[in-house]
């Protein structure tokens, strides 16, 4: 009988015990559950090993006893679950249900040696080796690293033309200049002449200084080739796999940089595997060092150092005759963007995610990941146009007044972790400012700065800027014994005369007056040029490469404006 006097017929306990039924049910499906485990290398606990589920975002550190838990887990939903310490490889477990017993996760230490004998892997599947890595970082959506580094200048350095000219003293086709000239002298010994005028010359080059050395830029430019010999190795007569630029092998074999813990630099002198440390494996085993703490199985470790500024530092700070002359990582070191708290590190703006959401193919293990924590190995730089139109902020104001047009130009180096420009001393800026009347005809330039003749100096031809308005931002090195200036042969001994570059968050402020039109309006025009090498040297070496826009403003204005 109910509470309203009436009976509850039989059908209807039917349908209220089959509805409890399915409430209970519900609310067991949905009930959380936990894992329990302890990390452990087979000899006891693991304290402080980083335990994840596999791709997952948040990280459990085991207790002093090894142990973990992690909660808020379905039941009957199983999850592999993956673990790392320093020292160890990472280690997954398949198929752990949340619920179960207490699991044990068992790592397996790493070589802590290098071992020189290793013979570096190939990128490339044509090498016919499992390990190559286009086998599984490559697809036709060139989202993968393969092909990203296929399209960075790292990938490039044994087929680069400003370097390989520029190392053997010849032109684009081929062409070499004279060996250099010497003389000698009781009081100084040998020295260098400037090239003969009268014969072809086709710019400089280091073996045209040094014809019985090979110097120390395969350190660099050929680190795989170099690595156990890199004052012995010549990048011209390189042959594969180690002339396959800076390769994947290469940098996820790197475990550390030797650096003056005073300057926080790298030693002078020490470029490139000179201050690296590796960790190549002995025969029979493979060590690749990565920037995630859960790839496994395999023989895989994590290294936070991938990830950080100075992972770049020995190759991006280099010194010549005591003279630092590649000091990207430096001037970074010197910026507010080295704060750790605040601060950027090179990977954050040179290998920014792409949106790609696997590293790897699927079919080969590859996991989806959140797209933030994938970095392109695209690594953009002076090749990008987007990225380099970022670089600096430009702005201008014009005002005509008394027969006189006014023209303020603000450059600021606002967006980047280094001096504009940065690393090769060949490299420069200039600003072009330019004022028009209605016609097209220039104005007459009444004040103001002016362009320098390293900008080029034959008038009316394209490209050659010296005497017009503007500004030049570049390090200017001068040869002591030839006294060529601008040189980009800081090989030899040289001495700074400028650096006009701009430091990081430097606002650079020029102003330029012009002689106004009689009437109608008058426009402003004004660009900011990248260019890869001086002009003189780039005409010498027959390099191709246009001035890169990095940014352009326009005004027009009447009087009174």
């Amino acid at each position: 009988m109910n509470a309203g006097g009436g009976l509850i017929k039989l059908k209807d306990w039917i349908l209220i015990g089959f509805a409890l039924l399915l409430i209970c049910l519900g609310a067991c499906a949905g009930q959380e559950y936990s894992v329990l485990g302890v990390v452990t290398d087979g000899q006891g606990p693991i304290p402080g090993a980083h335990v994840r589920l596999r791709a997952g975002e948040q990280v459990f550190l085991t207790d002093e006893e090894g142990q973990f838990r992690i909660d808020d887990l379905l039941a009957g939903e199983s999850v592999t679950l993956t673990a790392w310490a320093p020292g160890y490889f990472i280690a997954a477990l398949e198929e752990v249900l949340p619920g179960a017993d207490p699991v044990q996760i068992q790592l397996s230490e790493h070589d802590d040696q290098d071992h020189p004998e290793y013979t570096w892997v190939s990128p490339f599947a044509d090498a016919g080796e499992h390990e190559n890595c286009e086998n599984c970082h490559s697809d036709s959506s060139g989202t993968l690293p393969f092909e990203e580094w296929l399209s960075d200048a790292h990938a490039n350095t044994l087929s680069n033309p400003r370097f390989l000219t520029m190392y053997a003293g010849t032109d684009l086709e081929g062409n070499q200049s004279p060996p250099t000239r010497i003389i000698s002298s009781r009081d100084y010994g040998p020295r260098p002449l400037q090239p003969n005028p009268h014969t072809a010359y086709y710019g400089p080059g280091y073996k045209l200084d040094f014809p019985l050395l090979q110097g120390n830029c395969s350190a660099c430019h050929a680190p795989a080739a170099a690595v156990n010999a890199p004052y012995e190795t010549d990048p011209l007569q390189i042959i594969d796999p180690a002339a396959e630029g800076i390769s994947c092998d290469f940098c996820h074999k790197i475990w550390d940089v030797s650096i003056d813990e005073t300057s926080g630099l790298p030693y002078p002198n020490y470029p490139g595997v000179l201050s690296y440390e590796f960790r190549r494996p002995a025969e029979g085993h493979q060590f690749f060092a990565g920037p995630f703490d859960d790839v496994a199985p395999g023989e895989d470790t994590y290294s936070p150092i991938q990830t950080e500024s100075l992972y770049c530092a020995s190759c991006h700070f280099g010194v010549f005759w005591d003279r630092v002359i590649y000091n990207s990582y430096g001037e970074w070191l010197a910026s507010p963007y080295s704060d750790p708290e605040s601060g950027k590190t090179c990977q954050d703006c040179h290998m920014p995610p792409s949106g790609a959401s696997h590293f790897a193919l699927p079919e080969e293990g590859g996991l989806e990941r959140d797209p933030n924590s994938i970095a392109s190995h695209r690594m953009l730089g002076v090749t990008d146009e987007g990225f380099m139109q970022e670089a600096l902020d430009l702005n201008i104001n014009a005002i005509w007044a008394s027969g006189v047009l006014e023209v303020e130009v603000q450059v600021a180096n606002n967006n980047t972790g280094h001096k504009v420009p940065t690393d090769s001393p060949l490299r420069n800026v200039i600003l072009l400012v330019g004022a028009f009347d209605d016609e097209g005809g220039t104005l007459d330039l009444l004040d103001g700065p002016s362009l320098p003749d390293w900008t080029g100096t034959i008038e009316g031809k394209k490209d050659h800027y010296a005497g017009q308005p503007g500004r030049g931002y570049a390090l200017i090195l001068v040869e002591k014994w030839t006294g060529i200036s601008p040189t980009g042969s800081y090989w030899n001994p040289v001495d700074i005369v400028s650096d006009s570059r701009l430091e990081p968050m430097e606002v650079d402020l020029s102003i330029y007056r012009f002689e106004a039109p009689t009437s109608g309006q008058a426009s402003v025009y004004v660009q900011l040029l990248f260019r890869r090498a001086f002009l003189e040297l780039k005409e010498q070496k027959g390099w191709g490469d246009e001035d890169l826009v990095m940014a352009e403003e326009r005004l027009t204005l009447g009087e009174g404006d």
